[in-house]
């Protein structure tokens, strides 16, 4: 008699587990899914521009390189000036981020880079060209580091890989559409007696500027701000967060001083080094790598797209992967070591086909890596030292973009050919995927059945 009745409290008491349980899952798909609806197309879009206004410089050089009487090393110096001006004021700006707050930083810089993208227009020679990259750069720091920061203010580390993709999924986009497009707006050549080239930089600064007041009026900082959230959704978000916050203390906590001097950081600082060095020296030559064989402008611009679909194919699907599994180690170094495959291939490669099958090859592993890298900063940093210590890791691998370019260019102008630099390219990957597996494993990462509907397990 007694059994019965206590296997049937047992059930009950089960059965109350289970219907809570799906009352949280339910608040958690709405809270997640209105946060990645209000938020993330907006900031995709914002990150399209960037790319845009800092890769135009590729299918620019088809004409201005000419006009500016400049050679493919002070080309490969000046567009890699942006990345060093980037370097030294990543820091200086992420820490003003968190004094101002992201909505108002992110608006400040994209008003910035949008008047200084306009105003490379109007560049004379090598040195007026030097000197609007470098402001460029300076205009633009801190963009990426704050918008990563933004993100893990409203996203749990579930969601974070997935997230990061969907951003960084504007990288190849702004090469893939916006090729195309930079290209054709060279056939304004002549127009208001300006050069097409010159066009080209007004119109695609304009919507950066456009942009400012866009992002100004619609990104909250922050959950309890989001008057499109119901307030069980700002509540379950902002309680997620400062659960994840607490935990990471109770690890360690860091000070801002202390993460930006982890030895982790500046390992994980080399290996963002590696994937820059790959995506702008491939990104700012490829152009002229395919124009060599002959084409067109336009043919030219299609052709130097086709790598950078491989590219957002690998970031969407590597972000979807590493959450799912929910393992960022090897989701980091195996795209690294396919990427420096790939350039040993182009740089052997003597047709145009097997080029772009390799540079597309290039664009898949050093996009692909990207998602699962950057969920690695917040497995143990939290508010400000997270904010530093990502800055400090991108501000490392913007020195990929000084240094790959000018590489490029160097050995381009020494040996006429840019099979060299391409190997180079393929050695600092090895070495980057090395670096990325002697990092300790972490088990601080989450997986769940989420608002994307994936169906994962949670591991707790």
């Amino acid at each position: 008699m007694h059994a019965p009745e206590s296997g049937s409290a047992g059930s009950a008491a089960d059965a109350h587990i289970t219907v809570g349980d799906e009352k949280m899952l339910s608040l958690e798909q709405r809270a997640v899914g209105k946060a990645a609806r209000h938020l993330v197309p907006l900031i995709v879009i914002c990150f399209f521009v960037a790319y845009l206004d800092r890769t135009n410089i590729g299918i620019a050089a088809l004409q201005m390189n000419k006009d500016l009487g400049m050679t493919a090393s002070m080309f490969g110096f000046g567009a890699g000036l942006f990345f060093l001006m980037y370097f030294i004021m990543e820091v200086p700006s992420n820490l003003l981020m968190m004094r101002y707050g992201p909505r108002r930083w992110i608006a400040r810089v994209l008003l910035s880079w949008g008047i200084v993208a306009g105003g490379m227009a109007f560049v004379k020679g090598p040195i007026s060209f030097y000197i609007m990259r470098a402001l460029l750069g300076m205009a633009e720091a801190g963009f990426y580091p704050a918008v990563l920061f933004y993100l893990t203010q409203w996203f749990p580390p579930a969601y974070r890989a997935r997230v990061i993709g969907y951003l960084n999924v504007a990288g190849p986009l702004a090469f893939l559409i916006g090729a195309p497009i930079s290209s054709s707006l060279l056939g304004f050549d002549g127009l208001l007696n300006l050069r097409g080239w010159q066009w080209l930089f007004i119109i695609e600064a304009l919507p950066a500027i456009f942009l400012a007041g866009v992002v100004l009026k619609r990104l909250p900082d922050r959950p309890s701000e989001a008057k499109w959230l119901a307030p069980e959704e700002r509540n379950w978000l902002d309680q997620q967060l400062v659960n994840e916050e607490r935990e990471r203390k109770a690890i360690r906590d860091y000070t801002v001083m202390q993460a930006m001097l982890s030895p982790t950081v500046y390992i994980l600082g080399f290996v963002m080094f590696s994937v820059v060095l790959n995506v702008y020296s491939v990104g700012f030559f490829l152009p002229q790598i395919v124009k060599a064989f002959g084409l067109t402008y336009s043919q030219t611009g299609l052709l130097s797209a086709v790598p950078f679909i491989a590219g957002s194919v690998g970031i969407l699907w590597m972000a979807r992967r590493s959450d799912v599994k929910g393992e960022r180690r090897w989701h980091t170094a195996a795209p690294l070591f396919l990427a420096a495959i790939g350039l040993v291939a182009a740089a052997l490669a003597q047709n145009l086909e097997i080029k772009i099958l390799a540079f597309s090859v290039v664009a898949f592993g050093a996009y692909g890596c990207v998602s699962a890298f950057w969920t690695l900063p917040s497995t143990f940093l939290t508010g400000a030292a997270m904010a530093s210590g990502i800055a400090v890791i991108n501000s490392i691998g913007a020195l990929g973009g000084f240094a790959g370019p000018w590489l490029m260019g160097i050995v381009k102008d020494a040996t006429g050919s840019f099979s060299g630099g391409l190997l180079c390219l393929a050695i600092v990957d090895v070495l980057a995927v090395a670096a990325v597996l002697s990092l300790p494993k972490s088990s601080s990462h989450d997986a769940s059945e989420d608002a994307w509907g994936s169906g994962v397990k949670r591991t707790r």
